[in-house]
């Protein structure tokens, strides 16, 4: 009974990143709007008219993304919202309700080794490369994404950067 308090103290104890979600589940998808907005690259290049202007006038774009083997019930959702000329994250985790808008908003899917091959950035594992050979399931507005090819790879890099338990389903 004492070890087992002692263990429960210990991991109520650990640090937040010495945790691991289910990859691609709610909690996932909080680490992720977080490591979002620590990246200037995603904040910064995203921010102009080029990807963050096209938002409707709602002021803000839906990412969704989900494991193929998990279905797209368990898909998880980002919303990101220009806040003082950046594009920050301000939501991470299960999808609202809100319905997407397929010209300004991206739905991506992918299975678990190509969700690993894009974020360590192989060899065809780009942003480009994923896209073009249908490791990146994707819908939205693709010649938008094709403009933003640098922050888009940094994207499907954090993919991997956020871990996450990918032996169940969220």
């Amino acid at each position: 009974m004492k070890k087992a308090l002692m263990l429960a103290a210990g991991l109520l104890a650990a640090p937040a990143s010495a945790w691991s979600a289910v990859y691609m589940d709610a909690e996932w998808a909080k680490e992720m709007c977080s490591s979002w907005n620590t990246s200037p690259e995603l904040t910064t290049e995203l921010a102009g008219d080029n990807w963050m202007g096209n938002n409707g006038e709602r002021g803000y774009k839906i990412i969704r993304l989900y494991r193929d083997k998990c279905g797209a019930e368990t898909a998880v959702q980002l919303t990101i919202s220009a806040q003082d000329g950046k594009s920050m994250c301000t939501y991470g985790g299960a999808p609202t309700a809100e319905e997407m808008d397929p010209s300004m908003d991206y739905l991506m899917y992918a299975t678990d080794e190509d969700w690993m091959c894009m974020g360590q950035a192989k060899f065809g594992c780009g942003a480009m490369g994923a896209m073009m050979t249908g490791k990146l399931k994707f819908k939205g507005p693709k010649m938008e994404a094709m403009g933003v090819m640098g922050p888009f790879n940094a994207f499907l890099q954090m993919a991997d950067e956020v871990p996450g338990d990918q032996s169940q389903c969220p």
